[in-house]
């Protein structure tokens, strides 16, 4: 099984307007105490405390006219200072970043640890970004309110690969995208028999070898449709 990161902890900082939103999933199920155990650990930056003005001001109005707010390069860049150790490579959620797959995931995985920054209102003055070599990521062609719950997205799927999250559960190497961009095979266990559907024949068969081409042709024939579909 190809590995992941050697380091026995991965450090992220998570650059917000609401730092309540965290660790919302993170913090529950495996990701959640592999938290606990020090595996990976989260600091999290309210950019609104870096802000210039008693109104605590972190946007204004985007040069060259246009509805919404701009969050201002001076505020983040404060807040970016203020990380200790500042290591790691350096994310923007963001629409209109490179769409996030399960081959970034894993080179994400093999970093010492990450610095998220979570856009609002209409997005980030493009200076910081560039100042400070974001990689610009996006999970998909959609929009949500905020970075908050893309940075959640892309964290589960990064530090459930990390050493010793999983405990030897499940394999890593037969989900979906891990191998030539394949979505996983369907999942069956008791009662055999439910509403009057059995499950296939083969899995239940006890020979092995059937068991795995039966599991990669439905890989192949799921994904075809599925990116049909797309």
């Amino acid at each position: 099984m190809e590995n992941i990161n050697k380091n026995s902890n991965f450090k992220v900082s998570v650059l917000t307007l609401f730092p309540e939103v965290f660790p919302g999933p993170l913090g529950v199920s495996l990701i959640g105490n592999a938290l606990k155990n020090k595996i990976w650990e989260l600091n999290l930056i309210d950019i609104r405390n870096f802000a210039k003005d008693k109104h605590r001001s972190v946007d204004d109005t985007p040069y060259g006219g246009g509805a919404g707010m701009v969050m201002r390069p001076d505020v983040i860049d404060s807040a970016l200072k203020s990380i200790p150790d500042f290591k790691g490579r350096r994310i923007c959620l963001t629409p209109r970043g490179r769409r996030l797959n399960q081959k970034k995931v894993k080179k994400l995985s093999k970093e010492e640890g990450l610095v998220l920054l979570c856009g609002r209102y209409e997005g980030i003055d493009q200076r910081v970004i560039d100042y400070y070599e974001f990689d610009e990521i996006s999970i998909g062609d959609y929009v949500v309110t905020g970075g908050e719950t893309a940075a959640i997205v892309l964290l589960e799927s990064i530090i459930r690969l990390l050493p010793d999250v999983l405990g030897g559960k499940g394999t890593l190497n037969e989900e979906s995208f891990s191998d030539n961009s394949l979505i996983e095979y369907p999942q069956y266990t008791k009662p055999r028999d439910w509403n009057g559907i059995n499950v296939p024949e083969v899995l239940i068969s006890g020979d092995h070898g059937k068991i795995k081409d039966w599991r990669n042709k439905q890989r192949v024939e799921i994904t075809k449709i599925r990116k049909l579909d797309t």
